[in-house]
Formats: structure tokens, sequence, C-alpha cells
């Protein structure tokens, strides 16, 4: 039986045959959590809801829903616990990968699974790779535990990130990645003084922080590979590809590099008539 029935059942006495309607149609689990998102009219049962869904799903610890959007410098969630343990952090197992991180504190994209597992398997055995705005690990992690680079230089401001991207290179044993906490320009600034050269940058970060390209160029190596995220409008895919493309490509020229375009791929959708895409350059 699908979920949205199973709460109807569990729910019969509670909610009316119209608000049964509007309930949701499946779950987020990330870990033993399971997030919801609760339609307005549901709100004033979320704790009902959210006793109904724990009861569904023995194996789960807490329930949570989403009380809006992503918001601040740090790209923070905001979400509730309605049922079960207050404790919102988690461990999350994903390609052999361990995420522990706090919900409630930290973004964790469960989409981007493809992505993740796609650039790990790009990486050639002994390259040096920086990861700008690594966050909790996403990319570094499977990189540290699905490939053999030589140096993996892992860059993230917030410090809650970095204290979970610390814990998490721990709990996956990786011992060829520095994790870094600091600003991405300061702190290329700093490896570029130092000699470091990456043959592969990382700026996994939305929305796309195209003013810190400059310093992806800075440490880049020639005959590097980029890769680059953006939002792209439904309604102008091809338009905007080339907008991205071009933006990349400018600053690159202004760095004294070509970059030639290997990929350009949608990974899901990110608003109204809005996609998530992913880009892979070649700089030379």
């Amino acid at each position: 039986m699908a979920f949205k029935d199973l709460l109807k059942e569990k729910l019969k006495d509670v909610l009316s045959s119209e608000e049964f309607e509007k309930l949701p149609a499946g779950f987020q689990k990330i870990g033993d959590i399971i997030i919801l998102n609760l339609v307005e009219d549901l709100v004033k049962y979320e704790k009902e809801i959210g006793r109904a869904t724990l009861e569904l799903n023995p194996s789960v610890r807490s329930v949570c829903r989403k009380t809006g959007i992503i918001t601040g410098r740090f790209r923070e969630p905001q979400i509730s616990v309605i049922a079960g343990s207050e404790d919102t952090v988690t461990t999350h197992i994903e390609s052999g990968c361990k995420y522990r991180f706090d919900i409630r504190k930290v973004m964790f994209a469960k989409g981007n699974v493809v992505e993740r597992s796609r650039i790990a398997k790009q990486v050639k055995d002994g390259e040096i790779i920086v990861d700008m705005f690594a966050g909790l690990g996403y990319f570094s992690v499977p990189i540290g535990v699905l490939s053999k680079p030589e140096k993996v230089y892992s860059i993230e401001l917030n410090p809650v990130s970095f204290e979970f991207l610390c814990e998490n290179l721990k709990i996956n044993h990786i011992h060829n990645i520095e994790a870094i906490n600091g600003d991405n320009r300061e702190e290329i600034d700093r490896l570029v003084s130092e000699g470091v050269k990456a043959d592969r940058v990382l700026m996994g970060y939305l929305p796309p922080p195209k003013e810190f390209l400059p310093w992806a160029f800075k440490i880049i190596r020639s005959n590097g590979i980029l890769h680059y995220e953006d939002i792209v409008r439904v309604e102008s895919e091809d338009e905007d590809v080339s907008r991205v493309v071009k933006d990349v490509s400018d600053s690159g020229k202004e760095s004294g590099f070509e970059v030639e375009l290997l990929l350009a791929r949608k990974v899901k959708s990110y608003g109204p008539k809005t996609e998530h895409w992913v880009f892979d350059f070649r700089v030379v």
C-alpha cells in the first residue's frame, strides 16, 4: 500500500476526506530521519501526521517537516521536529560513503547522489584536487572513498559544516584530504603561494559562485578540469547554457586560459521553471 494510503488509514479519525487528499504522497529519508513537506492546511495536524509516520516506519528515529526554504549565508535549512527524538544529528550512507551531520543546521541535497558518484569516478590516480565550498564533504568524501587522488584540499567557511567535514573524514577513514576552515579566496591565495596547483577544481555550490571563478583559475593547472554549477531556466535552456559557458570562458580569458565545455547536464529541478545543471570544463 502506498504511503499516502497508509497515512489515510492511520488518520481516518483525525482528517476530513478533503484533507486526506492533501497528505504528502511520499517523504525524504536521510539516515534515520524522515522529512515531510506539508501544505499549510495540514500544519495544524503536524503532530498527528508525524506520529503516524513514525509508527509506519519503526526504523526511523525522528520525523520532521520543512518550515521554509534554505536561507542565509551558509544556506541553512528550516526544519522542525514533529515526532520522535529532538536529536537531529544523523548518519546517512550513500554509495559506500558515510555523511554525519545535523539536518537542522546543514543542508544535504539527496538528489545529487549521481553527481557525487560521477565526479569521484572521474578522478585519476595521483590527482591534486581543490574542493571549493566543500560543505560537510559532499564531494570530498566520495572522492576520498571511491578514488585515489594524491591530495584533496577541502575548503569550507561555515564552522558547523567544517566540524562535520572533519568528522566525516574520520568516520570514512580518509587520510589524503586536508580540511581547511576559511574563505576560498584567502585560502587559495595561500595555497598558490605555497606552490599548489590543482588538476581538478570543484565549485559545487548554488546559487552559482561566479565571483569566485578567478580563484579557481588561479590555482588550476593547464589541462585541468573545472566542475561548475548553475541554475538554468527551463524556457531558455539553450540561452542559459550559452550564458554559463560565456561566464566561465570570460573569467578564464582574464586569467590567461581558454576553456572547453566537456559536459552540460541537468541534475534536478531547482524551483519554478528552473533546473540545477552541472558543467565540466577543460582549462587550457
